[in-house]
């Protein structure tokens, strides 16, 4: 103990800790080793469960943020729906989602979820915001079944606002929709705006339908055909209104056989 309280041990001392110092630093790095070895496989379960987790966290979070822009959508439309049936009260509106699609690329029909139960008949005209959609074609119950205007069977009498004169409007197989039976005489412009004209009960006067994007006129012809771009996008359609409160008249026993 003299001999150490008088330092004539320590470069002895310095070579012993020394050396105790590497071994422990060996013995240290090889024990982190294998913990890190052991222990990796739980780690990275757990980070990949983690990873599950926040996947999942995120693919909920993505759904409600596109549900509330769903319900943002819909309430603009309803708010839309409301504005148009207010500015024209003499017509009764019910509102109803469209629920599905004709799958026939032939047929031109959307179906809704309002029907007989709801006082829904054949004949009643089907319209939205932008302009008229159509008429109730066939119902059941709880649902029915709306011909297109650009329904290949579709008719509707319509006439041109600026030309003053009224045509039929039909529809094709490929969605056109066209205006026959115009007089050679009468001017049409493009641009000019096609609405009901009432003729022949089969819908109100004055519903928009749509504009003229096209005239074809030749000398030989007896009468003009015109396009028309409807007002209404039928590919997006979600909600429309059914005017309840109109009655169709069927003319066809006061016309003609051929």
């Amino acid at each position: 103990m003299a001999l150490a309280l008088g330092g004539y041990f320590s470069s002895a001392s310095n070579v012993f800790t020394g050396s105790l110092i590497n071994l422990q630093a060996w013995f240290s790095t090889r024990f982190v080793a294998v913990q890190d070895f052991l222990t990796a496989p739980r780690d990275i379960a757990s980070l990949r469960q983690r990873n599950v987790d926040l996947e999942a966290d995120n693919a909920e979070l993505q759904a409600q943020i596109i549900q509330l822009q769903q319900q943002v959508g819909e309430t603009r439309i309803l708010a839309e729906l409301v504005d148009f049936a207010q500015a024209r009260p003499e017509n009764r509106y019910q509102a109803a989602a469209v629920i599905g699609r004709d799958p026939s690329p032939f047929l031109h029909y959307v179906l809704i979820n309002r029907g007989s139960n709801d006082g829904f008949l054949p004949g009643m005209p089907v319209v939205t915001d932008q302009g008229l959609v159509g008429r109730v074609d066939a119902v059941i119950a709880d649902a029915s079944r709306v011909q297109l205007i650009t329904d290949p069977a579709s008719n509707v009498n319509v006439r041109l606002q600026n030309a003053g004169t009224e045509a039929s409007l039909v529809g094709s197989v490929t969605g056109d929709v066209t205006l026959d039976l115009i007089p050679q005489d009468v001017k049409i412009e493009i641009g000019d705006l096609a609405l009901t004209s009432g003729l022949g009960g089969g819908y109100p006067p004055d519903l928009i339908v749509g504009q003229v994007v096209n005239v074809r006129s030749r000398d030989f012809d007896l009468f003009q055909q015109a396009t028309v771009q409807p007002v209404v996008d039928f590919n997006r359609l979600a909600i429309v209104l059914v005017i309840v409160n109109f009655e169709p008249v069927d003319t066809s026993p006061l016309i003609p056989a051929p």
